[in-house]
């Protein structure tokens, strides 16, 4: 049974008047066309909707079930071209983000805070992971997008692209109250601590970076543990485990035991930027990278 929204609303029309003549003048026609149609739809229901008599017109039980159905059915029908310009616009929609640690402390909460103003009605998910698992999540459409550290593989260039959101120098995470000056430290006055550091086939770029510090400094660090989160990796550090290089962001993270020194030797700069499929068509996407562009 296919009931047309035309229907409906001749049948609402005369239900909201009850007097076939007003809600002809309404809807801008003859009484003789209203009143067929609207024994058209009762033929078609099985069940009159109206009592009809010279002197009013009537709701029947079933009409006066039916009207508040009709009501809503019009209403969303009448709220459709909106709803499809913000699917298209990207206003409404779902998005799935993943994100390293460190963005975590840094770029991603005051984006996101924009990101909720600009877009109010668009549904998040997010999802800590690292730079790889999120490339293959990325290659495999199980994800949007991700704020990862780059470089990608060479296996994803053809497929991801990458917009550079964030460059951050390293810093110096260490057990509290073995430093006896204030402000910027060199390398070779830190106390020999083993390091905690990121694995080299989780993040390449962030490990090469840590280590090419060391060799600056004429030191050949004693890697002690490797963890893949930098939480656990400064939760190591407050239990004396060893000392770390953290993008500066992470001084974000407060623990008890921890203290955070910027290095007085220049540092490579550790970067952070969003990767997505070229090919993903979604708007609410595409506002989503726009957004950051801004940022």
């Amino acid at each position: 049974m296919n009931i047309e929204l035309r229907q409906l609303r001749y049948f609402a029309t005369v239900a909201e008047e009850l007097h076939f003549g007003r809600a002809a003048e309404r809807l801008h026609m003859t009484q003789p066309p209203l009143s067929q149609a609207i024994a058209a739809l009762e033929d078609q229901l099985g069940t009159p909707l109206f009592l009809r008599n010279r002197r009013q017109v009537a709701l029947t039980p079933a009409g006066a079930a039916l009207l508040p159905e009709a009501r809503r059915m019009l209403a969303q029908a009448a709220e459709l071209p909106e709803l499809v310009r913000r699917a298209a616009a990207g206003e409404t929609g779902r998005l799935s983000l993943a994100f390293v640690t460190s963005a975590d402390y840094s770029v991603l909460p005051p984006f996101l805070l924009r990101y909720r103003q600009a877009y109010p009605l668009v549904q998040i998910t997010l999802q800590e992971a690292t730079s790889d698992v999120q490339v293959d999540d990325l290659l495999h459409q199980r994800l949007d997008a991700g704020l990862l550290i780059p470089p990608l593989p060479d296996k994803a260039l053809a497929e991801l692209d990458y917009l550079k959101v964030l460059e951050e120098p390293l810093i110096l995470c260490i057990p509290a109250g073995l430093l006896q000056a204030d402000g910027p430290v060199r390398l070779q006055d830190v106390p020999r601590l083993p390091l905690v550091i990121f694995p080299r086939p989780i993040s390449p770029a962030l490990h090469d970076a840590i280590l090419s510090c060391f060799r600056a400094a004429g030191i050949t660090p004693d890697i002690g543990q490797e963890a893949i989160q930098m939480q656990t990796i400064v939760s190591l550090v407050s239990a004396g485990m060893g000392l770390a290089l953290v993008p500066q962001s992470v001084s974000n993270l407060m623990r008890p035991g921890v203290e955070y020194r910027a290095l007085a030797d220049p540092t490579p700069l550790v970067e952070t930027g969003l990767s997505w499929r070229r090919d993903n068509p979604s708007p609410v996407l595409r506002g989503f990278i726009e957004l950051l562009r801004k940022n």
